[in-house]
């Protein structure tokens, strides 16, 4: 089976170097299951100082993002592979959900290009982005966070990264319900005891209880998760 690539455009490469080369994706990296390459923006610049942003058209503030470098970087990729997403991570895009993760996680190589500044020139969307993804009803100094996350929610998926494939199947919003809770040794710390069923080696019993705290769980934290389980049954 050929391995995933994630390819990540960013104006400021230096926000992704400790959450790409440490934990789950740092690891998957080393054990060669996912290639994840990060690209300076201003390596493609055209402009004598390398810059990748100016002034938006029309006044206002911030800075946007020129299409020059943008075009260039992406399509410097694109001669070398096909990609089946180009992504960019925008506030106005989609949310970003565990059926996202899992979707992106079937494709073979993608490419997420970094929001900055204001934003980037509109072109940039219409003519090379396949793909909007926000985080959340918020914003971010930059999308290098945003695609940190996404790549960590991606490569957590992939076949034999995890140890045990179980529990990223096991995850929270992985059929729209949270994870229940869970308990480690010892089985009593400070008079509070792990749940009988829990210890009992009935495995039937213990998915059973699981089950039921999960959808407890959900019902009380997230009414929206548990009704869009509820209308999937």
């Amino acid at each position: 089976m050929s391995k995933h690539r994630i390819d990540i455009i960013s104006a400021v490469p230096q926000v992704l170097e400790s959450p790409l080369n440490h934990s789950i994706v740092g690891r998957a990296r080393e054990k060669d299951r996912v290639t994840v390459e990060v690209h300076d923006l201003r390596d493609y610049s055209e402009d004598k100082h390398n810059k990748v942003d100016d002034y938006p058209y029309g006044g206002g503030g911030g800075m946007v993002l020129t299409p020059q470098p943008i075009f260039d970087c992406v399509e410097t990729l694109q001669r070398e592979r096909d990609y089946d997403e180009v992504i960019f991570t925008a506030a106005d895009g989609e949310p970003f959900e565990q059926d996202t993760a899992t979707q992106l996680s079937l494709l073979q190589n993608i490419i997420i290009l970094c929001g900055h500044y204001k934003g980037v020139d509109q072109r940039v969307r219409d003519q090379l982005i396949t793909r909007e993804i926000s985080l959340g009803d918020y914003v971010l100094s930059g999308g290098e966070l945003a695609a940190a996350v996404i790549v960590d929610a991606i490569v957590r998926l992939l076949p034999g990264v995890l140890g045990d494939a179980r529990s990223a199947m096991s995850d929270s919003h992985q059929e729209d319900l949270l994870e229940g809770p869970v308990y480690t040794r010892p089985d009593e710390f400070r008079g509070l005891r792990v749940p009988d069923v829990l210890m009992s080696g009935d495995h039937q019993r213990i998915e059973e209880w699981r089950h039921q705290k999960s959808l407890e769980r959900t019902r009380e934290r997230r009414p929206d998760l548990y009704q869009k389980y509820l209308d999937k049954q």
